[in-house]
């Protein structure tokens, strides 16, 4: 990982075509933009952790139902 520390209207590159600006510093929060293709998805860290995690216990709850349904008695 790579830490850096910027000010704000200061930005991070990535590659030729990802830039990171800083835009606002107000005390626990930053505001930033990215520019970056509209091919590249962006995606907030806590959002596709959630979404993660809700597929995987469908996943779950899924396999638990085709156990019960699927059960010989």
């Amino acid at each position: 990982m790579l830490v850096l520390s910027r000010k704000t209207n200061e930005t991070i590159k990535i590659g030729d075509d990802i830039e990171i600006r800083i835009l606002e510093v107000k005390g626990d929060s930053i505001r930033i933009g990215i520019e970056a293709p509209k091919s590249i998805d962006i995606l907030r860290g806590e959002l596709v952790q959630s979404i993660t995690e809700t597929n995987t216990e469908a996943l779950t709850l899924d396999a638990t139902l085709f156990s019960q349904l699927t059960k010989k008695e």
